[in-house]
Order: structure tokens, then C-alpha cells, then sequence
């Protein structure tokens, strides 16, 4: 294929890859988003296989096979709500993939003549680097979300300073690939060193920080899979991996905006890794927690002209979004207002809580985020809170040392009546008490989030 051709083509895929991250921008052009991002990596990947230096089709179609498979698997088997963790793990799969593409662009370096350019070394040190921390730090918070690690974090003393050697020493070994490419082990060591910085990178970052971490590791991905296109001289690879890399660290900072943190304070602060003491939460929930029922709730309802749900991780837990969609019908049907207050970090990924309610087919309109709703709280009848809990806390707006100290919450408390569904008064992912569940307009409804929400629908029925 003629080299003019295939650079129009790349260009083509270039305009959809940014038509695709403008879609994506809202709920209600997601899905023409995702198709036209799709469209562009066919294109991009149809164009790269007819360029003349593309040798083995029969090892690129066994891995289209495999990979489609693998694909195909996990789209049909992973249920919605554990898409925090398949977004970790394509995080770093992706890492991985660059890792393995320019290790492999600097072993055919040394089979050829000549000397390789200091862009090509210097990128091909970047990418690994990128590459080995996206990976292995991807796989921790996989871990982490999956619950097969504790989402608590993991701190010992000297932390930060074999973080920092491990740093340097990635920069070192990017610094003999430099001086030396001829030979394969500078990369090896960059990789294996980058592999643990990694791990050691994540392990102390608690699950209430996971939105920020996956929303990081994606633009990291996309970093590696940019300077992987320096090395191997790709275009699209370069620019979609731009792309990414610049959107990905544009959602970390509303992440860290919606949190009161810097990044920097996301990777050194160990959130949760000071609980609440257990006496520290009986002093406040003693004598002060009411709980209620569905019945009694639902007369609430009766007399409620404006409804507010709050979700959070407990709803995509129980998998309750349906459940939701059908209760809020009903309230609908009876004149009653609903809507749905979605705050930035509301479970474990950027996006979950509107992925999970559209999913359910509530109206876009409904999900208002943090900075519209709050305003509404005073004139909310009922604030319907399901299975959240720090971004619910009131304790963000007068704890300055605690783990949530600044971080902007949902006014629930503002709401004439509050009810909390929740299995238990435990803590969320912060580690910490909520004062919310004791206050004086506030009630308990302890059970399953699913369980709980079909209860009311039949105690509305019934009313």
C-alpha cells in the first residue's frame, strides 16, 4: 500500500479517534462515541497490515483470533457491575503490550547494521518504563477492586524512599539503553525495576482512591502506547496514544478536584489507613441511630413532592439499578419529582454510577452531578441514599485531619428526610464513621440495596 494512502488513512482514524473522545463526553452520545473510536482503530489497524514491512499475517491473525475471543468472553461475562475492574485490567494490558513491542524493537535493532537513533532509545526507555508501572500497578488495583488483596492500604517505613530509588533507577537504566543498545539487559532491568515500582506505587493507595488511580493508570497507557509509537515511527500509534494520555490525566484532575487532593497526595497519603475506632463510632451512632422500614418509608413518599437518590457502591454491589428504575416510576406516576445526584467519585471508577443507571434506562436528564443538585438539597423532600457512604459524610466539611477532610459531598443532610439504605453502620472505603447516619433527620434502612428498593416497591403498591 503506497505510503500516501496509508497516511490518509491515519488521519482518517485521527479526526474519528477525537469525534470518538467528544462522544464520550456525554451520556447520550456515548454510544456513537464508542463506535466512531472503534471505527477508528479498524482503520488504523487495517491500514498498519497492508503496509509493506508488516511480514507474518499468519501470527497477526492468530492473535486477532485470540484476542477477539478473549474479548468476546469478557464482554459477555463480565457483569456491569464489576467494569471498575475490567477497565483496571485493560489498563494494563495495555501497559504490558508496550512494554513487550519495544523490547522487541530494540532486540531487531541489534540485528541490523546500523546505530539506533537517540529518539528511538530514549523512547524505547520510556515506553518500558511507562509500560512495566502502568502494568503491574494496573494488576494491584485489579487485585484491589476484586477484593482478592484488601482494599486497605498497604504501609511500611521506608516507603517512599525505595519509591524514589526505584525511580532513579528506571532514569539510570534509560540512561545505559542510551549509551549502550546493543545490548538487551539496561532493559530488562528498567522493566523489572519499573514492574515493582509499580507495585509498590499502588499498594499504599486505599479503595476510596481507586476512581483516581484507574482514571491515572488509563492516561498512563495511553503515554506508553504514544512513546511506543516514537519508537516503532507510527503516526496513529502516536496520536491515539496522545490522545488518551491527555484525556486520562484531564479525568484524574477532575477526580482530584471532586476530592480536594492533589495527585501527588493521592500516591504518598495512604487514604484508610487510619480507621475510625470502633468506640470512636459508637459515640456517635449510641442512642441516636433510628431505623425505619419499607412502610414506613413509603408513607414518606405519600406526602414527598420532590425525591432525590443518591447511589453509590452498595447499589452496583447489589446489582439495585433496576430496581431503582422500576420504584422511581411509580413515584413518578404519582406526580413525584425524581431525581438522581451523582457525585464524581461515587463508586470504585470515573463514570460508574451513570454507566449503571443508564444502563437501567434512567433518563439522562435526571443525573444531576454534584455542583447541580447540591443547590436542590433544601427543597428535597426525601434524599434517598443507596449504599453510599463517604461522599454522603458530613464529616469532609468539618475534619481537617481526617481522610476526607475538604473533599466536596453531596448535601444530603440539607434534605427535610434522609434515608440511608445500608446492611450496616460500617464504614465505607475511608475507614471512617458517618455522623449522617445518627442525625436528626436521618433514617436507617438496613438490608440489601436490591432487597431494600423491591421492598419499597411493593410497600408503594401497597399504599
Amino acid at each position: 500500500m503506497n505510503a500516501t494512502l496509508i497516511n490518509v488513512a491515519y488521519l482518517v482514524a485521527s479526526v474519528l479517534f477525537i469525534f470518538g473522545l467528544k462522544g464520550l463526553t456525554h451520556p447520550r452520545t456515548a454510544v456513537r462515541g464508542n463506535t466512531h473510536g472503534a471505527l477508528a482503530m479498524l482503520i488504523a489497524i487495517v491500514a498498519t497490515l497492508l503496509d509493506q514491512r508488516i511480514i507474518s499475517f499468519e501470527i497477526i491473525l492468530a492473535g486477532v483470533v485470540v484476542g477477539s475471543l478473549i474479548g468476546a468472553l469478557l464482554a459477555t461475562k463480565i457483569e456491569m457491575t464489576d467494569m471498575p475492574q475490567l477497565v483496571a485490567i485493560f489498563n494494563g494490558f495495555g501497559g504490558g503490550a508496550s512494554v513487550l513491542v519495544a523490547g522487541a524493537a530494540l532486540m531487531e535493532s541489534q540485528l541490523s547494521a546500523g546505530t539506533p537513533s537517540h529518539t528511538f532509545t530514549v523512547s524505547t526507555g520510556v515506553s518500558g518504563l511507562i509500560g512495566a508501572v502502568t502494568f503491574c500497578g494496573s494488576l494491584i488495583a485489579f487485585a484491589k477492586l476484586q477484593e482478592l488483596l484488601s482494599g486497605s492500604p498497604v504501609l511500611f517505613p521506608g516507603q517512599q524512599a525505595i519509591n524514589l530509588l526505584l525511580s532513579l533507577a528506571c532514569l539510570g537504566a534509560i540512561g545505559w539503553i542510551v549509551v549502550d543498545p546493543g545490548s538487551m539487559q539496561p532493559y530488562w532491568v528498567l522493566a523489572a525495576a519499573a514492574a515493582l515500582l509499580g507495585i509498590l506505587a499502588v499498594i499504599p493507595i486505599g479503595g476510596a482512591d481507586m476512581p483516581v488511580v484507574i482514571a491515572f493508570l488509563n492516561s498512563c497507557s495511553g503515554l506508553a502506547a504514544a512513546a511506543t509509537g516514537f519508537v516503532l515511527e507510527n503516526t496513529i500509534l502516536i496520536i491515539a496514544g496522545s490522545l488518551v494520555g491527555a484525556s486520562g490525566l484531564i479525568l484524574t484532575q477532575i477526580m482530584c478536584k471532586a476530592m480536594n487532593r492533589s495527585l501527588l497526595n493521592v500516591f504518598i497519603g495512604g487514604v484508610g489507613s487510619t480507621t475510625a475506632a470502633v468506640g470512636a463510632g459508637d459515640e456517635i451512632y449510641e442512642g441516636k441511630v433510628k431505623s425505619t422500614s419499607a412502610d414506613e418509608v413509603a408513607m414518606l413518599f405519600d406526602t414527598a413532592r420532590r425525591v432525590v437518590v443518591v447511589p453509590g457502591y452498595g447499589m452496583a454491589v447489589a446489582q439495585a439499578q433496576h430496581a431503582v428504575r422500576d420504584m422511581a416510576n411509580l413515584l413518578e406516576a404519582r406526580g413525584i419529582e425524581v431525581a438522581y445526584a451523582i457525585h464524581p467519585v461515587a463508586g470504585r471508577m470515573p463514570g460508574h454510577m451513570n454507566v449503571l443507571l443508564a444502563e437501567a434506562e434512567v433518563p439522562y436528564e435526571q443525573l444531576l452531578e454534584m455542583d447541580h443538585v447540591n443547590p436542590t438539597f433544601e427543597q428535597t423532600d426525601v434524599a434517598l441514599v443507596i449504599g453510599a457512604n463517604d461522599v454522603v459524610n458530613p464529616l469532609a466539611r468539618v475534619d481537617d485531619g481526617g481522610p476526607i477532610a475538604g473533599m466536596p459531598i453531596l448535601d444530603v443532610d440539607k434534605a427535610r428526610t434522609v434515608v440511608i439504605i445500608k446492611r450496616s453502620l460500617s464504614p465505607g472505603f475511608a475507614g471512617i464513621a458517618n455522623p449522617l447516619f445518627a442525625a436528626d433527620n436521618a433514617l436507617m434502612f438496613f438490608g440489601s440495596a436490591k432487597e431494600a428498593i423491591l421492598d419499597l416497591v411493593t410497600a408503594i403498591k401497597d399504599n
